[in-house]
């Protein structure tokens, strides 16, 4: 029976795809010689590892929203999940390499969309957890089926500098904001009714009064 072994071995932006995405080259390896695996259909769980790295001052002040005041990281900063992807495995004797790509978004409503926005130097530390069908054959060449456990995976340090380099790729000189419809119209509506020539500078004037009120705030508070 084969006994698989993970690993990631390089990172990169996959270019040329229909949304922003992350390639991520897999090698697995058969530790038991000479034999076929016949097939395998893998589930990857991907986990970000936020408590294995530091952080600089602007990245903590970002972080802010998902972890909580530095000060109390100690129970609040945590690995979390990021996203899980189906990995069709072909056939193959002793190692292979596939690819797991990994649709992204920016999307501030996501933990992850927050955290890989705020991180932008060294290394993301991520853990890929794998489980699945594996299909292969016995010695007396009779299709066999058994299941990958979950305590199969592979780490990986991904440069932190990807994910701006995929945005900026996909999205130069801008990022992606949803919203909701409602919202969406009073924007159009203030922007109808005041001297601004396009949403972008509307929704500007906006942020620029929201800051205002902010810093004249934590003025009377000081």
């Amino acid at each position: 029976m084969p006994d698989l072994k993970f690993e990631i071995i390089s990172s990169e932006v996959k270019p040329f795809a229909a949304m922003p995405t992350l390639s991520f080259k897999l090698q697995i390896t058969n530790t038991v010689e000479h034999e076929e695996v016949y097939a395998a259909a893998l589930k990857c769980q991907v986990m970000i590892e936020a408590i294995k790295r530091t952080y600089n001052e602007e990245a903590k002040d970002k972080l802010y929203e998902l972890f909580g005041e530095p000060m109390r990281w100690d129970e609040t900063l945590k690995s979390f999940f990021w996203t899980i992807v189906n990995i069709p495995v072909p056939r193959f004797t002793g190692t292979t390499t596939v690819e797991v790509a990994i649709p992204c978004s920016e999307d501030q409503a996501l933990a992850a969309g927050k955290y890989f926005h705020a991180v932008s130097d060294g290394h993301v530390p991520l853990a890929f957890l794998f489980s699945g069908t594996l299909f292969y054959k016995d010695i007396n060449g009779n299709l066999q089926v058994s299941l990958i456990p979950w305590e199969k995976e592979a780490t990986h340090k991904m440069p932190a500098y990807l994910w701006q380099e995929m945005m900026d790729i996909y999205f130069p000189d801008s990022r992606w904001l949803r919203v909701k419809k409602d919202t969406y119209d009073r924007l159009v509506t203030y922007k109808s009714k005041s001297v601004f020539p396009t949403l972008e500078t509307a929704f500007e004037s906006l942020v620029d009064k929201a800051l205002q009120g902010v810093e004249l705030t934590e003025k009377h508070s000081a």
